[in-house]
């Protein structure tokens, strides 16, 4: 059997993504071994596959990336007579991945999660920035088999460095829904209209802190955050400020499979991020798929991806701007409609969004490697 190392920045616990494309791997007969890194508080993992987290004497920062490099390298160095084939994620795991796909003469697939070089986290810090985008240019144009997250993304690595570039899109899987979802009382939710926005990171400019002001505006509604990060915070602040402690709930970042029953009992999803980067601008966000598979319309932000979800299959509004008015008003127009009118929308969108479809390019490029 042919063994294959997939290749993380992040602690292995909540990156469905991945998880997923390791399942297909699996299912293609390869025997994988996902690679990540070990926080201090990173909870236990129990998956059909290798895991292994390196212990690394930083978290973050430049020293981070400097020892997640080396920790990277080093493993596949130390196993080297394993493997038959490395799938690097993301920009961050792509130089140790690509040395060592050389020396040892195997495939390399890349799968670039988001447009790295254009992510928030570089924003007016042009050291880091040239740093990766010089990476990016010595090793991208040699690459062979490349994967990301959305056709806009695509577009622009094909026309920066002339590479074929295929799209596999974030969508979760098709699963039996749970014979009886849990009551919103044993959810701890209340009764009546309920909006949830929800995001494993939710960082500046995520529209949290505008979702939680339009709230204040549309007494009839309650507001569900789950997730962490800075605008999280934000929104405790805020609650308390404003009043909203009885129509905001903020919970901690949930499992994926209680995440769902979540989603499920919402009427309306949100997915509000701002396009101040590029990155942003062009993504693809996971939680548009999770609303859709729930089955409930979405207020949206006008980015090009996202925005052509929402129009093209009529599931909801797109917001003007981010102003409060903007979202409250996107709100009433969809929580005032019958919800019969979003369904037909809702059903073709989950018929063409659902992962067995989208992996179909990973097993063709698995094909493409001769590693099936």
């Amino acid at each position: 059997m042919k063994r294959i190392a997939v290749l993380v920045s992040n602690d292995l616990t909540h990156d469905q993504r991945v998880h997923k494309t390791c399942e297909v791997l699996q299912k293609a007969g390869l025997e994988v071994t996902l690679v990540g890194r070990e926080l201090p508080d990173s909870a236990p993992i129990d998956r059909s596959y290798e895991t292994v987290r390196l212990k690394l004497r930083y978290h973050t920062g430049a020293l981070f990336y400097a020892s997640l490099q080396r920790g990277l390298a080093r493993f596949l160095r130390s196993r080297a007579a394993d493997w038959d084939a490395i799938w690097s994620n993301d920009l961050d795991t792509l130089w140790p991945a690509y040395l060592s796909s050389r020396q040892l003469r195997i495939p390399l697939i890349y799968d670039s999660h988001e447009y790295f070089t254009e992510a928030a986290g570089l924003t007016n810090r042009p050291f880091p920035k040239w740093v990766w985008t010089q990476i990016e240019r010595r090793i991208f144009p040699k690459l062979k088999h490349v994967i990301t997250v959305n056709e806009s993304i695509a577009r622009i690595y094909r026309d920066k460095y002339q590479v074929p570039v295929q799209v596999v899109r974030n969508v979760p899987s098709v699963k039996a829904l749970p014979a009886q979802q849990p009551s919103r009382a044993a959810l701890g939710l209340p009764e009546g209209q309920l909006a949830i926005l929800q995001g494993a990171f939710m960082d500046k400019d995520r529209g949290v802190v505008e979702a939680v002001k339009a709230l204040a505006q549309l007494p009839e509604l309650h507001l569900l955050l789950v997730g962490a990060g800075e605008e999280w915070l934000e929104a405790k602040r805020l609650r308390t400020s404003l009043q909203l402690e009885s129509r905001l709930t903020i919970l901690p970042k949930q499992p994926y499979e209680r995440l769902v029953t979540f989603t499920r009992s919402a009427d309306v999803g949100l997915s509000l991020d701002k396009g101040t980067h590029f990155n942003y601008y062009y993504s693809l966000p996971n939680k548009l798929f999770d609303y859709i598979h729930a089955g409930i319309p979405v207020v949206a932000s006008p980015m090009p991806e996202v925005s052509s979800v929402v129009e093209n299959y009529g599931i909801g509004s797109v917001i003007e701007d981010w102003s409060p008015e903007g979202i409250s008003s996107a709100l009433r127009e969809v929580l005032s409609a019958p919800r019969k009118r979003w369904m037909e929308g809702l059903a073709r969108a989950q018929e063409d969004f659902r992962w067995e479809k989208e992996s179909e390019v990973i097993e063709q490029m698995l094909e493409a490697c001769q590693l099936t």
